[in-house]
């Protein structure tokens, strides 16, 4: 193919030409602290190209990754692209069974696994028949498995091959409102797209730039922060693989000092706690500062400006969209609200019929742009429902304050977001009935002292008590690490309707 767009080609082959070869492109910070040069990205993709060829792994099928933020990460992305592999970003926090139904549903022909995650994987495995091979990365050898200096061993180094702009790149999955995983498709094209908007038009990247996303990798947003955006330009991006904490994140700040933060409300929050705890904050060159996810409290905005003399720049993005569509901007910033259209997307506020909703009206959001999912596999209704034409519900009730500012509402279903995340609150009531001792549970969100909502669960036991801790637990065991009730009220009863369904509007009341 004489115009070659697979995106690997612009993202990572492109900086070796431009005379980017021997800057780093990732750091990884407190644990390897192993870093990776741009030409050495370029050398490390090309043979993941060829150690997939070498295994029989052919074009358009898929490997799927369970992967931590680290330097392997952008390997395995990258190299599977320029093969024409479809690379699978899974969420590293999920339970075997989740797992297991994703390795099912997208048929993948490979796994990638960081040996820290490989004890919670493992049994997702003997139930995948169409999973041929998994490869390790890190520890020591497992039965079955590949490990990753194995899998890299003599590989050849083999160039990307031909793709088109509207070709499936990778997917991500995205959980809906019953908790049941969608594979959401993503085309080379869509890349680029959010690059040159709001990477470009907004956050501003530039390539003298250090990025550091709390945010990880393997979902939409990560994905844009840590590897789109820094590579664009040519920057280089600072890698956490353990989960972030204010001490942590400090640390980082101090000691690697980048231009941009990319965050979430949850750590936005906790840093100034601690902060405040310490009576003292790290000191870095921080010029740019995002977030994500979830609504931004306005406090949390003030008071961050108030340290760091800079504003948090506020956004609204989707897996759907793979990035953000709609963010406060420098020249434009109201705390409290989503902010105004990012450049190139287009926005519209609906009713129930699908009628446009007039200014100062609470209306569903709906998003126009050039990063939008091809739709998501093997399921039409859902994909019919959500993609409709050129416009993308986002599920989202917003209301328009005038002069294209948008200012979030709530869910148009019961679902909600936890450090970034959607929880279902149906998944976690199923898990938590799955316990011996509940006999019927309700989760709705509470906000916690910060603005910032959380799951609260509203249980009915069969007999005796049980300690909230140990439900806590077993929620976790089952469905996923964040997705626990931080609150859990023991209850006689649930309030219902006549004909039995839980009347949840009554106990968000109560939270």
């Amino acid at each position: 193919m004489s115009d070659n767009q697979n995106s690997a080609v612009y993202f990572v082959d492109r900086h070796l030409n431009e005379g980017r070869g021997d800057k780093i492109v990732y750091q990884e910070a407190v644990e390897l602290k192993r870093s990776m040069t741009y030409s050495q990205l370029a050398e490390g993709s090309d043979r993941v190209h060829g150690a997939l060829s070498r295994l029989g792994i052919r074009r358009e099928e898929r490997a799927a990754m369970i992967v931590l933020d680290q330097i392997e990460f952008p390997q395995i992305f990258w190299g599977s692209i320029k093969a024409g592999v479809v690379p699978i970003l899974l969420n590293t926090l999920l339970s075997a069974s989740v797992y297991e139904a994703i390795l099912r549903d997208s048929r993948a022909a490979i796994l990638f696994v960081s040996a820290e995650l490989l004890a919670t994987v493992l049994p997702a495995f003997e139930h995948c028949p169409d999973l041929r091979e998994i490869v390790v990365i890190g520890g020591d050898g497992y039965p079955s498995t590949l490990s990753w200096d194995a899998f890299m061993a003599d590989a050849p180094a083999v160039p990307a091959v031909g793709a088109c702009a509207d070709e499936v790149a990778f997917w991500l999955y995205s959980s809906g409102s019953t908790g049941t995983p969608k594979g959401v498709r993503h085309v080379h094209g869509s890349l680029r797209a959010t690059a040159e908007t709001y990477g470009s038009e907004v956050l501003g990247i530039r390539e003298t730039d250090t990025v550091f996303s709390v945010a990880k990798m393997f979902f939409a947003y990560g994905l844009g922060n840590a590897m789109t955006f820094p590579l664009s330009v040519g920057a280089t991006t600072i890698l956490l693989s353990a989960r972030p904490t204010p001490d942590s994140v400090s640390a980082i700040l101090e000691a690697y000092r980048p231009t941009v933060y990319c965050g979430v409300p949850t750590l936005y929050a906790a840093l100034l706690h601690h902060w405040e705890k310490q009576g003292s904050h790290p000191q870095a060159p921080i010029r740019r500062c995002i977030s994500a996810g979830e609504a931004l409290p306005a406090e949390i905005g003030r008071k961050w400006k108030d340290i760091w003399e800079i504003d948090i720049l506020d956004g609204v993005g989707s897996t759907e969209m793979l990035h953000i569509f709609l963010s406060n901007r420098d020249n434009n910033l109201h705390y409290g609200s989503s902010g105004i259209a990012v450049p190139g997307y287009e926005l519209r506020l609906v009713d129930e019929a699908g009628a446009d909703v007039a200014e100062g009206q609470v209306g569903e959001l709906l998003v126009r742009g050039p990063s939008a999912a091809e739709g998501y596999w093997n399921q039409r209704e859902k994909s019919r429902r959500t993609f409709e034409g050129e416009w993308t519900r986002t599920g989202d009730k917003y209301e328009s304050l005038g002069e294209g500012r948008f200012v979030y509402c709530g869910r148009t279903d019961d679902m909600f977001k936890v450090s970034g995340i959607w929880v279902s609150p149906f998944e976690i009531e199923q898990a938590l009935i799955a316990h011996p001792d509940v006999l019927e549970a309700a989760v709705v969100s509470k906000r916690d002292d910060e603005g910032l909502e959380k799951p609260k669960a509203f249980v009915v036991l069969k007999s005796g008590n049980v300690a909230a801790d140990d439900l806590k637990e077993f929620v976790k065991s089952k469905i996923g690490k964040w997705k626990y009730p931080r609150w859990i009220e023991v209850v006689t009863e649930l309030p219902k309707t006549a004909t039995g369904k839980i009347q949840r509007f009554k106990l968000r009341d109560v939270a």
